[in-house]
């Protein structure tokens, strides 16, 4: 579905059914309240779905895969074609998030949506973008153009997983330099000074931490991206990863169906997707907070509570399927537990003030 229309057809989740929830969890003879974040996320889950008990067996993780122009200032501690050999790993199941995933019962899905290479078996032309973006520090990222067709990419993936029955869908990202291009749609979309959003990514020096610093408070100067147009901040000092992902949160949003957010690159195009549409945030799950210092800013702007704080910053949807075990685990207590009275023997607890 084109972008323009995606966002005209999408509605708040269910208030109703949120309201059911919550009288359940309040039913269940445990102390009121005891399953913390957890409760809040079953919560919104089943506003998202419209009914107070829902299935959550079908998962799926949709893992973006793009080069970002951006590597060439020296901002990574290692090159970009270490996101084709990855990207690579993950489609024949060797990747971390490859591992994890079976572990947690979810299927992966990379899709190529700009890498600079392209790769037999993932490579879809009709779907990737370029190969690759511009350098941010030079010029824009992207055209304007190229930014909605990622955008538009990763809504039609989400519509795909929903006709395959899909019940979740988990996000990842693996881009070379990509946390200096989400620092800086941060930076703009949040206003706030790059040194307050930048993080050492996979590991840099603190020398190489101040050029990145650099790099991103250049890329502001010379785009001067517009931070009340979204579309205009991920073309400008994004990338494609970024751009797809938040189509991917568009398109869950459009379908019903919840999305977790990973880390701090997800968290952010879970940003620009909110700013394009508002009521996309009642469709964001949150996973951990990343160990990238601006995570826990972006957390809070999107009104979500990630319940793992566990310093990753691993990337690829690890944090985000991490979370499905919690979610199986929780759901055994929402859905089987005794409720107070006769059929436990325990006596209701009282919300107290």
């Amino acid at each position: 579905m084109k972008l323009e229309e995606a966002l005209k057809n999408i509605v708040p989740a269910d208030k109703q059914a949120a309201q059911a929830a919550r009288s359940r969890w309040l039913s269940l003879a445990k102390p009121l309240f005891s399953l913390g974040v957890m409760e809040d996320i079953i919560t919104r889950i089943a506003a998202v779905k419209g009914s107070e008990m829902f299935s959550l067996d079908k998962r799926a993780v949709v893992v973006m895969c793009a080069d970002n122009g951006v590597v060439d200032e020296g901002v990574a501690q290692c090159g970009s074609e270490v996101t084709a050999a990855v990207a690579e790993n993950i489609l024949h199941g060797r990747a971390s998030i490859s591992l994890m995933s079976a572990a947690a019962g979810a299927d992966v899905f990379p899709v190529d949506i700009g890498i600079n290479t392209d790769i037999p078996s993932l490579t879809d032309k009709d779907i990737k973008v370029s190969h690759g973006t511009a350098d941010i520090a030079l010029g824009a990222a992207l055209t304007r153009e190229q930014a909605i067709k990622a955008i538009e990419a990763g809504i039609g993936k989400a519509e795909e997983l929903k006709a395959l029955g899909y019940d979740i869908i988990a996000t990842g990202e693996m881009g070379i330099g990509n946390t200096t291009t989400s620092s800086a749609v941060v930076s703009v979309l949040l206003d706030t000074p790059p040194e307050a959003v930048t993080g050492r990514g996979a590991g840099l020096s603190s020398e190489g931490l101040e050029k990145k610093i650099s790099v991103i408070k250049r890329a502001v100067a010379v785009n001067r991206p517009d931070r009340n147009d979204p579309v205009d901040v991920l073309s400008k000092v994004g990338g494609l990863d970024i751009a797809a992902l938040s189509g991917v949160f568009i398109g869950g949003a459009l379908c019903r169906i919840p999305v977790i957010a990973d880390g701090f690159i997800s968290c952010t195009a879970a940003l620009a997707s909110v700013r394009m549409c508002p009521e996309v945030s009642d469709y964001v799950i949150g996973s951990h907070l990343s160990s990238e210092p601006a995570c826990r800013a972006v957390a809070k702007e999107l009104g979500i509570k990630p319940p793992i704080h566990a310093d990753m910053h691993l990337g690829e949807g690890t944090g985000a399927v991490m979370l499905l075990p919690l979610l199986d685990m929780c759901m055994a207590v929402y859905g089987g537990l005794y409720k107070f009275g006769e059929e436990s023997g325990v006596e209701r607890y009282k919300v107290l003030k």
